[in-house]
């Protein structure tokens, strides 16, 4: 999958709006063949980098690569990228096939190539007999994968995708997801994800940058994010974290600095190996495929605790209960101070 030369190269990229430093010096490769994510709550600088990408905005300073080749100030339309948006953007006027054939009829392709190269577009995104319609006559699953075709159907060398499934339902984003992966390893194309939904990051991604305040505050794949991840706000932001600073770490865990443990890595019974808290379950909240519970440690610190329901016990009201919840020290994660 990578190359000597990645597909994307961003060096002291800087973006200021008036006081405000949106992209604060980002260097970042990303590898030609990659499907990348940046994942990052609302003003953490993610959309910024697309759009730096992409050349909807220049930059205060430093410099991007495609391949190689330096397209700081070039326009939009001389950069071999193509976005797709959350809104889709299609021409309502015009048919399905029209939409998917409008980049390459701007690129001056011959009519019959264009038609034969827009068909199969559509085919890629199992929507060959929709060429007839209209956007209006498509569900929104149908329309996203539309906007998919007209911007793989001009084979850029990196796709950019702006949340492009925020505005579709739980089960129909699940589905996509799917499928969007599996569009990306058929095409190969570099694609660079957008996204503030940690589970979508973790789905979708080869590799994750995770976003704060204009710098990437963790780089790494989605099980490294997960499973290690290096600061309070990685901890915190990509899934649930129980934290413990200092003084917390020391009393409770017997070690030095912040440390955090994952929920699911928590189990509540009797006294076990490992790190074990005396704990009172004061919260009970049923998931369906599994409970999040709610414990109190006898100094008063809070934590939350995963189980999968694998018995009708899930259902129980445990709250009140003495137990002690017990983890393995090597499940403990070391973190950096924030």
């Amino acid at each position: 999958m990578t190359t000597a030369t990645p597909a994307i190269r961003l060096t002291g990229l800087t973006k200021t709006f008036g006081a405000v430093n949106a992209v604060d010096h980002l260097d970042l490769d990303i590898a030609e063949g990659e499907f990348f994510s940046m994942l990052g709550p609302s003003g953490s600088g993610k959309t910024t980098v697309l759009r730096l990408i992409a050349g909807f905005e220049l930059p205060t300073s430093g410099t991007v690569e495609l391949l190689g080749q330096d397209v700081t100030s070039r326009a939009p339309f001389d950069r071999d990228v193509n976005t797709v948006f959350q809104d889709y953007a299609l021409f309502p006027h015009m048919s399905v096939l029209e939409n998917v054939a409008y980049g390459l009829r701007v690129r001056g392709v011959p009519k019959k190539e264009r038609l034969e190269r827009a068909t199969a577009a559509l085919e890629s995104v199992a929507l060959g007999t929709f060429g007839s319609r209209k956007p209006s006559q498509l569900s929104g699953g149908q329309r996203q994968r539309v906007a998919l075709a007209r911007a793989t159907v001009v084979q850029p060398k990196v796709l950019l995708l702006d949340e492009p499934l925020g505005a579709l339902d739980l089960k129909l984003r699940e589905q996509m997801q799917v499928e969007l992966k599996e569009l990306q390893r058929s095409l190969g194309i570099t694609f660079i994800f957008v996204t503030h939904d940690q589970e979508e990051a973790l789905t979708l991604s080869d590799r994750i940058a995770v976003f704060n305040n204009g710098r990437i505050e963790q780089l790494g794949t989605p099980a490294e994010i997960y499973e290690a991840p290096t600061s309070p706000f990685v901890a915190s932001f990509v899934g649930t974290s129980n934290l413990f600073d200092e003084t917390e770490s020391q009393q409770l865990l017997g070690l030095s600095g912040v440390n955090s443990i994952r929920p699911e890595k928590i189990t509540l019974g009797v006294k076990a190996a490992g790190i074990s808290l005396p704990a009172t379950i004061t919260e009970v909240i049923y998931l369906g495929t599994s409970t999040r519970l709610l414990v109190e440690l006898a100094g008063g610190k809070r934590l939350t605790v995963l189980e999968q329901n694998v018995s009708s016990r899930s259902t129980d009201d445990r709250r009140g209960d003495a137990v002690h919840a017990s983890f393995a020290k090597a499940d403990v994660v070391a973190l950096q101070p924030a």
